[in-house]
Formats: C-alpha cells, sequence, structure tokens
C-alpha cells in the first residue's frame, strides 16, 4: 500500500508542474508566437494569423516600415512626455503618504488608508474627469492627462508601500533623528533606501498601465497629443493599416520592447519587491 501510495505522490509531482507548463504555454506562448510569426511575414501570407512560421523572415522590413509609415518616434515621445512625471509623482507621493500611514496608527489613519487604496477597485468616472479638466482649462494636455495618472495609480502605490514600511524597525529612524536628521533627510536617507524593491515593482506595473492606456488618453488628450496605443489605433483606424496584420504586429513588438528591457534590468528588484513583504 504504501509503494502505491509514494508512486502516486511521484506521478502527481510530475502532472502538476507540466500541467502549470503547458498552461502557460497555450496561454502566453501561442499568443506570443502568433505575434512573431506574423509580424515576420509579407502582407500577403499575414492576412490570416497562424502558427505557421514564415517562409521568408520580413521582421526587420516591416520593422523600418512601421517606423516610417506609422509615426512612430513622435508618438514614443508623447508617451514618455505623459508616463515618466506620472510615474515619478506617483512614486514620490505615494511613497510619502504610505510613510505617514504606515507609522500613525489610529482609527483615523486606518480610515483615511481604507479610502486611498479605495481607488484600487473603484475605476475613476470618465465624464467627471473630463468636465474637470475642461472647467481648469487642462483637457488635452499633458499636464491634465498626467494629473489623471497620478491620482488614479496612486491607490496601488500605497497599497504596496504602506505594509512594507511596517516591516521597518523604528529604530533605524530614531537613531537617524539622534544625529540630528529632520523628517524629509529621514525619509529620503533611511525610508526610501530600503523601499527600492518595493518601488521597483510598483513602477513596472504603473509603467505598464500606463504604456498601454488607450481609454483614458483617448478622452483625455485624444487628437492633440499622440501616444503609442493612440498612434496604433488611429493609424488602425484609418486604414492604414488595414488588414495589414504584419505591421500591427510589427509595431505591437516595436511598442513593447520599451517595458520588455525595463523588466529584464528590474526583474530581480521586482521579485525581491513581491517577496519581501510589499503586499502583506
Amino acid at each position: 500500500m504504501s509503494t502505491i501510495t509514494a508512486n502516486s505522490k511521484r506521478v502527481r509531482r510530475l502532472i502538476q508542474p507540466t500541467a502549470a507548463v503547458l498552461i502557460t504555454f497555450f496561454l502566453l506562448g501561442v499568443p506570443f508566437l502568433i505575434i512573431i510569426f506574423t509580424a515576420g511575414k509579407d502582407q500577403g501570407a499575414a492576412l490570416n494569423p497562424d502558427l505557421a512560421p514564415p517562409e521568408t523572415w520580413h521582421l526587420l522590413e516591416n520593422f523600418a516600415t512601421v517606423l516610417d509609415e506609422g509615426n512612430m518616434v513622435q508618438a514614443l515621445l508623447g508617451s514618455l512626455l505623459v508616463m515618466v512625471p506620472s510615474v515619478v509623482l506617483v512614486l514620490v507621493l505615494g511613497s510619502l503618504a504610505s510613510w505617514i500611514l504606515a507609522r500613525r496608527a489610529s482609527r483615523p489613519m486606518a480610515i483615511l488608508y481604507a479610502l486611498a487604496i479605495s481607488g484600487i477597485v473603484l475605476p475613476p468616472a470618465v465624464v467627471t474627469i473630463v468636465l474637470l479638466l475642461r472647467q481648469l482649462g487642462l483637457a488635452g494636455t499633458a499636464i491634465g492627462m498626467v494629473a489623471v495618472y497620478t491620482g488614479m495609480y496612486l491607490s496601488t502605490v500605497i497599497f504596496f508601500v504602506t505594509g512594507f514600511i511596517r516591516t521597518i524597525p523604528h529604530e533605524l529612524e530614531e537613531a537617524a533623528r539622534m544625529d540630528g536628521a529632520g523628517p524629509l533627510r529621514v525619509f529620503w536617507k533611511v525610508i526610501v533606501p530600503l523601499l527600492t524593491p518595493t518601488l521597483a515593482t510598483a513602477s513596472i506595473l504603473i509603467c505598464l498601465y500606463i504604456w498601454n492606456d488607450v481609454f483614458y488618453a483617448l478622452f483625455v488628450i485624444g487628437g492633440r497629443i499622440d501616444t503609442l496605443p493612440l498612434n496604433l489605433f488611429d493609424v488602425a483606424s484609418a486604414g492604414l493599416y488595414l488588414q495589414r496584420w504584419n505591421a500591427i504586429f510589427s509595431y505591437i513588438i516595436l511598442m513593447s520592447l520599451p517595458l520588455l528591457l525595463v523588466f529584464i534590468f528590474l526583474q530581480r528588484k521586482i521579485i525581491s519587491g513581491i517577496t519581501s513583504g510589499a503586499v502583506k
């Protein structure tokens, strides 16, 4: 009986990881291969995207065509114009708010923390945002878009960072204060270096949200500032890439490369941030 039980355990240990790998490949690998193979084909072979590899690779040619016809450089600058300030503001303001919320344990602070992270599950009202930005004269501007993204993703940073700060010993801050450091110096010299893995995790998530956003950008800055997703939507809607799946998938690959590089360079800090108690 014990031999049968041991064998069944070995079978389960083999089946479970194998099933996990197959499911992951099916959900992620198959779409990725379709994108790569289709982007490498000419227009005629790419009419019906499938898993068949191209007979002759045209990937670099399609990249050059997209860069020439799709106005990607201007769209890239537009994406950076709204993403970089948004991420910096969200990380700085969210970290400062998290520090206060983590260090002041009281019922009002608990209520304030609950309100602060409620933005994760409560989507912002687009119509109200657009009307408010028009009243302030910020509709269609990069400043207005940065303000929207900052307000939307503060909850994410506060949720990640507050739990981690609670694990940092108070003695570190008290030692810095005894050496004459003020509150801001304590924050920048003691707290921020310890938050690096957590902030790396939060930053890559926020970059991903902003980089791929079409919905809010379309209502706030659509037609005035080009971002990569808006530009792809415009050229596809205008018929420039109509039925040209090789061009569309080539655009998607080029659009994804910056975030992929960021993830490769920050992957250790991201994994460390996820496993270090940031979401406790």
